[in-house]
């Protein structure tokens, strides 16, 4: 029972990671009305002549040039860094402004949910507890994230350990989402792009939750204003993922899943580990982050000018926003010094076409699912510590 209820549980993963991927903030693949959608991945370019027959082609291999043309061109558009001065990207005046308005608005989110109705969501309380009842036992309960059946609640509470179960219990009650038995979380939702799809999938699922944060409070609002939006379902909120003292609406190690799609590519690098830190203890031990981001030397890397680059690999855009390019040693020492284990990690080239112009866009992604060992392996933290994979 134990491995199907985990294998089942991996599946979900799988497929959530697929569907958001799929509807992430990446290039969307060509489609005609006269032919199916083509899986990605399996667009594979045999022939050159063809190349413009479509717009993506997949698993594209750079040859030494290629690759050598690439890093001479990120070498020149690095040569004219952005004066130290001139990095500031929001004026700090508006960027104090800015803080004070979210601070505010989580606080009257914080006051409107300190007591949290059932009847604000409807049926999500009941098909939670069903789901517990049906998978681990009419007399299971939750606590961050960890299974107990009674006789196990009583033997934490009588520990030293677990001196304050009770109280965790109670507040359980008192967040967003506390009765789903499998809780996702979207950072960097924006209009919600990933949002409305991923609940089209909740919606048929009991006993789960989403949760859904943006820096920008006008997106978090057109996120909540969505037909689609349904509060028995989700939970979206403004949130900046790089103040740590700013508390996340739910407790730590209840998550079952976070997403992480093009993010953390415009944090500055001095501030990314810390981030990867904090969302890492969000996670439920078992629980998986999916993430995804630019890699070194993707097309949009090499456009920059002079004069745009802050720092080794990192930018800034004509709007103001940055961005970084990874490598995947790169993501797989963050993660790593971040307590998640390896389940993939990989670099996603594509070979993007304007058939028009007849220009060719060598893209570069990262792809990478990061798991939180099981309470087993935390218990002896050099079980952890792996070598690293890549030399």
């Amino acid at each position: 029972i134990v491995f199907c209820r985990s294998l089942n549980k991996m599946n979900f993963i799988t497929r959530l990671s697929a569907l958001c991927l799929r509807k992430s903030k990446m290039p969307q693949r060509y489609r005609s009305s006269r032919r199916p959608a083509v899986p990605l991945g399996s667009r594979i370019l045999t022939d050159p002549s063809k190349v413009f027959e479509h717009n993506m082609w997949d698993h594209m291999q750079w040859s030494q040039e290629e690759e050598q043309r690439a890093k001479d061109k990120a070498a020149e558009n690095s040569l004219v860094k952005v004066q130290l001065e001139d990095q500031e990207i929001l004026p700090e005046k508006k960027r104090e402004q800015l803080k004070t308005e979210e601070k505010s608005s989580e606080s009257i989110k914080k006051n409107s949910t300190s007591s949290f109705p059932h009847q604000d969501f409807p049926g999500m309380f009941e098909e939670g507890k069903e789901y517990w009842k049906n998978n681990y036992g009419e007399d299971s309960s939750s606590v961050q994230g960890q299974i107990y059946n009674k006789k196990q609640a009583k033997s934490i509470t009588d520990s030293p350990q677990g001196k304050n179960c009770r109280e965790q219990l109670g507040k359980l009650e008192s967040f967003p989402g506390s009765g789903a038995a499998y809780r996702i979380l979207e950072v960097g939702c924006g209009a919600g792009n990933s949002v409305f799809p991923i609940l089209k999938v909740l919606c048929n699922t009991p006993g789960t939750f989403l949760y859904c944060c943006d820096f920008a409070s006008g997106a978090v609002e057109l996120v909540k204003l969505h037909s689609s939006y349904n509060s028995a379902w989700c939970f979206a909120f403004v949130h900046d993922v790089c103040d740590d003292a700013l508390p996340y609406p739910f407790p730590d190690e209840i998550l079952d899943v976070i997403l992480l799609v093009f993010v953390l590519s415009a944090i500055h690098p001095d501030r990314m580990q810390r981030v990867v830190n904090r969302l890492a203890k969000l996670l439920k031990p078992g629980g998986m982050l999916l993430f995804r981001d630019y890699g070194r030397y993707d097309t949009s890397q090499l456009r920059f000018k002079k004069g745009h680059c802050l720092s080794e690999n990192f930018y800034v855009r004509g709007d103001g926003t940055r961005v970084y390019f990874f490598t995947k040693d790169e993501v797989w020492n963050m993660f790593n010094l971040a307590g998640l284990t390896e389940v993939q990690n990989l670099v996603d080239r594509r070979l993007q076409v304007n058939r028009k112009k007849k220009v060719k866009m060598q893209r570069v992604w990262i792809q990478s699912k990061f798991q939180k060992p099981l309470l087993l392996s935390l218990s002896n933290p050099e079980e952890t510590t792996k070598r690293h994979p890549y030399g």
